[in-house]
């Protein structure tokens, strides 16, 4: 689906009732929550525990969710910023966001064991600018700047590659030659912001090209439209996340930019009263690195402040499944455990 088409038409959803008047109640979107890529990473560090045992370690962050690293922590994984915090020869899982080339290099210098757990939708973007890079582009990546992902991807053809994060950022771009530009888009961005820097590109570089499909993945994009479709009916929203989730503050700002508060937690600890004053009808999601016990624990945090009454608001269903990496296929994966 062109990522222009995206946002023409929201479905509305399903299992909510007309509002009743005085009655505090909790609007629960559906999909929210573990995106596929985010169960294999998961499974992934638990799967290579069990296997390897300890200590296994993680180059940055598996996942952004702090609680998600805090328990593989303390499962047993290890996590570290770079390769020369893992031991000469020992064991290392590349997180779900990817990593740049020279990273593998260093690793095979360093002969480390290496663990895949990159999400095959941002290994999709790689192999993208790749191609790109080979048929003699200029990419134009679009993402924001330090986010784990994009560093990734620009590693991929740095030479070839410009990344832009706004449509200001577009119009400050001089390109030597316009006929051969190509667009890629980091996996966690907001449809609508995207929508209008791709819109900016094509005026300003209508020979520029995109991937076949759109780069934001499907959990991102199912999250937002689930935003867009609820915020009419609701007076808050919170979101369960890390702050450092890119796909988790998108959902914060699609649902603000339809003049609903909107507030990114890490758990229900940091939901503060004037969040809910005069608040009748509240909205709960979970950005896509957020494990489903911490979503269970905001309902009951609600419902003890009056909120009695729980509809779950279904907008598409999810049935994606990712396959382990070929070192760890061989083995049954154990159900990830932070649900």
């Amino acid at each position: 689906m062109p990522l222009t088409d995206t946002l023409s038409d929201i479905e509305a959803p399903r299992g909510v009732s007309d509002p009743v008047s005085g009655l505090k109640r909790i609007i629960l979107l559906k999909p929210r929550g573990f995106c596929a890529g985010v169960v294999r990473a998961i499974d992934v560090v638990r799967i290579s525990l069990d296997l390897y045992g300890a200590p296994i370690y993680v180059r940055k962050e598996i996942v952004h969710n702090r609680h998600v690293v805090d328990e593989l922590r303390q499962a047993g994984a290890i996590f570290v910023e770079e390769l020369s915090e893992v031991p000469e020869g020992g064991r290392v899982i590349f997180s779900a966001h990817g990593v740049a080339p020279e990273v593998r290099t260093a690793a095979i210098e360093r002969r480390l064991q290496v663990i895949d757990a990159t999400c095959p939708l941002v290994t999709k973007v790689h192999l993208e600018a790749v191609k790109f890079a080979k048929q003699g582009y200029k990419i134009i990546l679009i993402g924001h700047r330090d986010h784990d992902e994009v560093i990734g991807t620009l590693g991929e053809a740095p030479e070839s590659t410009i990344l832009v994060s706004d449509v200001e950022d577009v119009n400050r771009l001089e390109i030597t030659n316009p006929e051969r530009m190509a667009y890629l888009t980091q996996t966690t961005l907001s449809l609508d912001e995207t929508k209008d820097i791709v819109t900016r590109l094509l005026e300003r570089f209508p020979k520029i090209v995109g991937p076949k499909t759109q780069d934001i993945c499907y959990a991102t994009e199912n999250r937002q439209l689930a935003v867009k479709a609820v915020a009419p009916l609701c007076q808050a929203l919170l979101v369960v996340g890390s702050q450092n989730s890119s796909n988790s503050r998108r959902l914060v700002e699609v649902c603000e930019k339809a003049g609903v508060p909107a507030y990114l937690l890490d758990d229900c600890g940091e939901v503060q009263p004037s969040m809910l004053e005069n608040v009748n009808v509240v909205a709960v999601t979970a950005g896509a690195s957020a494990p489903e016990h911490l979503v269970q624990e905001l309902i009951d945090h609600l419902r003890a402040r009056g909120f009695a009454h729980l509809e779950e608001a279904e907008i598409k269903e999810e049935d994606v499944r990712f396959t382990l990496p070929a070192d760890l296929e061989s083995f049954t994966p154990r159900l990830h455990t932070i649900a």
